[in-house]
């Protein structure tokens, strides 16, 4: 729901602040009068994509929707809408799971598409032409695709500065969506979810070391001398900002990336608990159990 409203909020936004209305959108609906959304809040659709593919009304872009609970089993009648709509000239834009869709469509082959970290090992292991992508979200001729509800504001931001060729608009935009904003972003949004720009250069620089290297990890004194600093000094920071030791973080970093692995992949427990950087599957399973409170088994039995 918070990326559907900020798409359409940059829109409606946007007509506020031109002379005159700039853009008409509407909402289309897989099937019936009403949609509903990932969190259970039903929204109105004007049209299913039935009627839509049938009797298509003029549309420059179609952009597909899906939250961090939609599913991501391919549903036929929306890739063949897909497919069609590409065929015929349409831009298309995914948001958050909406951009698996555009993947699982064939439609961003050997392409830079942004998803949400959770969903980067399922396109990888069942989509290898795709280019996951490290930003939070990607713009090109035909696509756009963004990571999650911030990053769907700034895609269509960018979007709506691309269309009306007029920075003064999207500025205006802006400052009334993102008047709350900490800080604006400048250039391309890094995926680095969970990071504080504000934290200490060397802190950040040993985030992305400690996330570069998962599958061997680094030791403590290899990540300070990557980052010119002492070893205590890399305790420090750990401590002081994040409140935790580096070893915990980065242990729980390698269990987070293991579980997406359990959860979007078929590998073997072996094979994710080596892709993990852990020494053997049963100091892998242990260390799970303790993180998530059930073994990573029972855990990918839970998702099928």
């Amino acid at each position: 729901m918070v990326a559907f409203t900020a798409a359409v909020d940059t829109l409606v936004t946007t007509n506020l602040v031109t002379p005159e209305p700039a853009f008409v959108h509407f909402t289309i609906g897989a099937e019936g009068r009403n949609t509903l959304s990932d969190l259970g809040i039903e929204v109105a659709t004007r049209m299913t994509l039935s009627a839509f593919k049938a009797k298509p009304e003029h549309v420059d872009m179609l952009v597909i929707c899906g939250g961090y609970r939609s599913q991501l089993e391919p549903e036929p009648h929306l890739l063949s809408t897909l497919k069609w709509a590409d065929q015929n000239g349409i831009r298309l834009a995914g948001l958050w799971n909406g951009g698996v869709a555009l993947v699982q469509a064939g439609l961003m082959d050997h392409q830079a598409c942004a998803l949400h970290p959770d969903n980067h090992a399922y396109v990888r292991e069942h989509y290898p032409a795709v280019k996951v992508s490290a930003n939070a979200y990607e713009i090109d001729n035909e696509h756009a695709t963004c990571a999650g509800p911030v990053s769907a504001l700034e895609m269509m931001l960018k979007l709506i500065g691309r269309l009306l060729d007029n920075p003064h608009i999207v500025r205006a935009v802006r400052e009334i969506l993102s008047c709350d904003q900490v800080s604006e972003q400048v250039g391309p949004m890094p995926l680095n979810l969970g990071d504080d720009p504000t934290l200490p250069e060397s802190l950040q620089t040993l985030l992305a070391l400690m996330r570069a290297n998962i599958e061997e990890p680094l030791t403590l004194p290899e990540l300070a001398h990557c980052a010119n600093i002492s070893r205590r000094q890399v305790e420090r920071l750990f401590q002081t900002h994040l409140e935790t030791s580096p070893s915990r973080y980065y242990l729980e970093l390698r269990l987070v990336h293991a579980r997406r692995l359990l959860m979007q992949t078929n590998r073997s427990i072996v094979d994710i608990s080596l892709a993990s950087g852990f020494v053997s599957s049963s100091h892998f399973s242990n260390c799970f159990r303790d993180y998530y409170g059930i073994a990573p088994s029972a855990a990918r039995q839970q998702r099928q």
